[in-house]
């Protein structure tokens, strides 16, 4: 569990970044804030530039070193300022803050207290004074899964969580009063630094979790251990939370639970974060605050009008009517302004709602010669086409295209079955409209 986000927070990377992602969010920032940029600057403003390089350099400096990132997940900014010591890291802090001189504050390994640790990281410290920011436990994220219809007409939802709480028992000390006792091994810090020899004058210094006391940096003997959370200071309870879905909240949106998240003896607690997850919707598709669906019609309808009842979220349905003699071509897109989703805060105003028409034409042979002639003096004549004779002229059949597939040079010289030729040229224009659903309507809403 991270105890401190404030140094991926400076990088503006989340808590399970890779070092790739560190290294590239790093080089980022370093262009915006490097002291160069601020060379034309004077006094407070060029200061306050330097001091925002130094402290993005020390955050990539920390989470790009394994050892010193397991530390600051597992114990803070507090384990690194107390529990690492040693040439090394004074070094490193030398290099960056410029020396350890001057006054108080940070004491431990570094030797006497360093005058430009990260001010705004700590909240106090060097020259500027201020109080330490507490620590505070992890946040906790809940999906929850709502459908289309919860985002539209809004709901209250109750949802049950386990957390972790500080045990009542011993109020969070794990035991007896003053049974806890400074962990020998690690001297209180919570881990152990071990030294591996990788070749002549080279040593390389690891550090990890103290085994005997599992990083807490004090033990406590059976014994003395409290009967109720066992010594480890806090229990599992399950609690129940209403969640209240406004209308027109969105898929991915995130509601927060000020300190709902687990508790910890002498750390503020994080929040509860429910992260809003809507299912799939048989027929509707959503896109911000406009609402798209599909609909089949017969050639009758699509040439004569039709009327039709469309089931909204809501439960209301929807009558439409298109007149006979506007005739609706397969594709078509019509909007019902007003019909779309409620707008989030302000859900009076909705988006709008588009309707994209597909044409179900009659089944092979179903019709008769005589309707077939019928049909023929309704409908527009055929265009009179000039048909060439001679030796050179060939009359071919057409068959159906489903039934040239791996047929060698049927649809093309690799086949269709291959990937190529016309499955690849009529199949890739249907499938991206197929992907952009009704993503692809504002080149026709008329």
């Amino acid at each position: 569990m991270v105890k401190d986000t404030k140094l991926y927070e400076l990088l503006n990377v989340s808590a399970t970044a890779n070092d790739n992602e560190i290294r590239k969010a790093y080089y980022k920032l370093a262009k915006i804030h490097h002291p160069d940029k601020a060379s034309d600057v004077d006094g407070e403003e060029k200061e306050k530039a330097e001091e925002k390089f130094k402290e993005i350099k020390f955050a990539y400096e920390v989470l790009t070193d394994k050892s010193k990132r397991d530390i600051y997940d597992r114990y803070g900014l507090e384990g690194l300022k107390d529990g690492v010591g040693g040439t090394e890291f004074e070094d490193i802090f030398s290099h960056l803050f410029g020396g350890f001189g001057g006054g108080g504050g940070f004491g431990g390994g570094f030797g006497g207290g360093n005058p430009f640790f990260p001010f705004d990281l700590f909240g106090g410290g060097g020259g500027r004074g201020g109080r330490p920011q507490k620590r505070r436990t992890q946040n906790m994220a809940y999906p929850l899964k709502v459908t289309l219809e919860d985002l539209y007409n809004g709901l209250t939802k109750k949802i049950e969580f386990e957390r972790s709480v500080v045990c009542s028992g011993c109020e969070g000390s794990g035991g007896k009063k003053g049974a806890s006792a400074t962990c020998k091994a690690c001297s209180g810090r919570g881990f152990t630094v071990q030294y591996k020899q990788l070749g002549p004058g080279m040593v390389q210094q690891v550090q990890g979790v103290c085994r005997e006391c599992s990083g807490e940096g004090e033990v406590i003997n059976e014994k003395d251990r409290c009967k109720q959370c066992n010594g480890k200071k806090t229990s599992k309870h399950k609690k129940t939370l209403e969640v209240n879905v406004d209308k027109g909240m969105s898929d991915g949106q995130k509601l927060t639970f000020r300190g709902e998240s687990n508790q910890e003896p002498g750390v503020d607690t994080g929040d509860l974060i429910v992260i809003l997850q809507q299912v799939e919707h048989d027929v509707f598709t959503r896109n911000q605050d406009d609402l798209f669906m599909n609909h089949v019609i017969n050639i009758t309808e699509s040439l004569c009008g039709f009327k039709i009842a469309i089931k909204h979220l809501d439960g209301r349905s929807l009558v439409l009517t298109h007149p006979a003699g506007e005739i609706l071509a397969p594709g078509s897109i019509r909007a019902i302004p007003n019909e779309g989703m409620p707008m989030y805060k302000n859900p009076t105003e909705k988006g709008n709602l588009y309707i994209k028409f597909d044409v179900k034409f009659p089944d092979n042979n179903s019709l008769s010669e005589e309707a077939i002639k019928k049909l023929e003096t309704l409908l527009p004549p055929k265009p009179k086409i000039e048909i060439p004779q001679g030796e050179h002229v060939d009359e071919v059949s057409m068959v159906d295209f489903e039934g040239t597939r791996g047929t060698r040079g049927a649809s093309s010289s690799r086949g269709a079955e291959g990937g190529g030729g016309f499955s690849e040229m009529y199949g890739s224009d249907e499938e991206d409209e197929d992907a952009a659903g009704g993503q692809r309507v504002e080149c026709n809403t008329h």
